[in-house]
């Protein structure tokens, strides 16, 4: 729906068509962030319904990246990428743990990717699903211990030089043009408008043919405040912006932050201010009774 709503507006321009899978992405951190300051009143099944969704999101992106988003393609190169996978997953099967191991042939593969001409936020992600998570005679999981060894390099370090570099941008010389052109319109208007209904619409109809049922301890009106939720794309979106754009005139890429940041803007205060009403309204509509039987 994002998608979809970008290339309405920019439908038959071939300079700015590329940006159509900008929208489509959720920063995860900035939406459970925003999510988290509404506190403990938030159910815990809501904070993984958004965690999933960001989650699903953010490879899909990596998935469109991989595929729209590649220059002179080297099959070689990338079978020799898939090769290497192929080896770590056996590695996996084989109850290898050594970490050292995962850790050389995952170079390796990215090394592959790379020089495929496929961008190698792909490798990381695929290298990632081979590293194994259980183990057997007690012995520690390879991929927990991984995630927290990483951690505060990612969170202090890895991550914040990301934003950074993504968000940056001069505004000197900025014209009307690329603050309300197509570009910036559509993005605006595909994470605001297009996040929702892609994914509140997806939900109701979920809900409606018994496929799943609404989070534990939620209503559909913080489900919707969550679809809102989805439509902060930063990160992602930016990263996305950048690469449709790494040749295009400095409008484009300044009209792609003014979009993201405007979409991601309001989508995060009126999903805050609709979640915090929803949760408001079910607090006051929920039996004392209940209130005391519920497990922190």
């Amino acid at each position: 729906v994002p998608a979809g709503i970008y290339a309405f507006f920019n439908w038959g321009n071939p300079e700015t068509i590329d940006g159509w899978a900008i929208p489509a992405a959720t920063d995860i951190a900035f939406a459970l962030g925003v999510l988290m300051l509404l506190g403990s009143r938030v159910p815990i099944a809501l904070k993984m319904f958004l965690t999933s969704i960001a989650i699903f999101d953010d490879i899909g992106a990596i998935v469109v990246i991989a595929i729209f988003y590649t220059q002179d393609l080297s099959l070689f190169a990338l079978f020799a990428g898939l090769a290497g996978i192929g080896t770590l997953v056996v590695l996996n099967r084989l109850g290898v743990t050594r970490i050292a191991v995962y850790a050389t042939i995952g170079t390796i593969v990215w090394l592959c990717v790379l020089k495929s001409g496929v961008h190698a936020t792909l490798a990381g992600f695929a290298v990632a699903c081979t590293v194994p998570l259980r183990t057997q005679a007690n012995n520690p999981s390879p991929l927990r211990h991984l995630e927290h060894a990483l951690h505060p390099w990612v969170a202090y370090l890895i991550l914040p030089i990301f934003a950074f570099a993504n968000a940056g941008v001069s505004f000197a010389g900025l014209s009307v043009d690329a603050l309300f052109g197509p570009v910036s319109v559509g993005i605006a208007a595909g994470l605001f408008f297009g996040k929702q209904l892609g994914v509140f619409g997806v939900v109701w109809l979920a809900v409606k043919l018994r496929l799943a049922r609404l989070p534990e301890g939620s209503d559909w009106l913080s489900v919707y405040g969550v679809a809102l939720l989805t439509g902060i794309g930063f990160t992602m979106s930016l990263f996305i912006g950048s690469l449709a754009f790494e040749r295009g005139a400095f409008d484009q890429l300044a009209a792609t932050r003014i979009g993201v940041l405007a979409g991601s803007v309001m989508s995060a205060t009126f999903g805050y201010l609709l979640l915090r009403h929803a949760l408001e309204s079910q607090s006051r509509t929920t039996p004392v009774g209940e209130k005391e039987n519920v497990t922190p």
